[in-house]
C-alpha cells in the first residue's frame, strides 16, 4: 500500500498535468464530490487519498479519450483519413 506522502505526490503531479495541459478541465476538480467533506472535522487518511487519486485519474483518462475520439471524428469528417 502506498504511503500518504506517495499519494500526495501523485495527486499533486496529476493535478499539475491537468492544470498545465487541460485548463478547461481544471475547474471541475473543485466540484468533485470526493473533495467535499461531509463531517465537521473530516479525517484524511490513505484510503481517502487513494479514492481521490483514482477519481482524478478516471476523470483525466475519460476526458483525454473523449477528446481524442472527437479529434479523430473531426478529421474523418474533413476527409483527412
Amino acid at each position: 500500500m502506498e504511503t500518504e506522502q506517495e499519494l500526495n505526490a501523485k495527486i499533486l503531479k496529476i493535478t499539475m498535468v491537468i492544470r498545465d495541459n487541460y485548463p478547461e478541465l481544471h475547474h471541475y476538480l473543485n466540484e468533485m464530490p470526493v473533495t467535499i467533506p461531509v463531517d465537521q472535522n473530516p479525517e484524511i487518511n490513505v484510503q481517502h487519498l487513494k479514492k481521490y487519486y483514482d477519481s482524478l485519474v478516471a476523470i483525466f483518462r475519460n476526458y483525454v479519450a473523449e477528446h481524442q475520439l472527437n479529434y479523430i471524428n473531426q478529421r474523418n469528417a474533413e476527409g483527412h483519413l
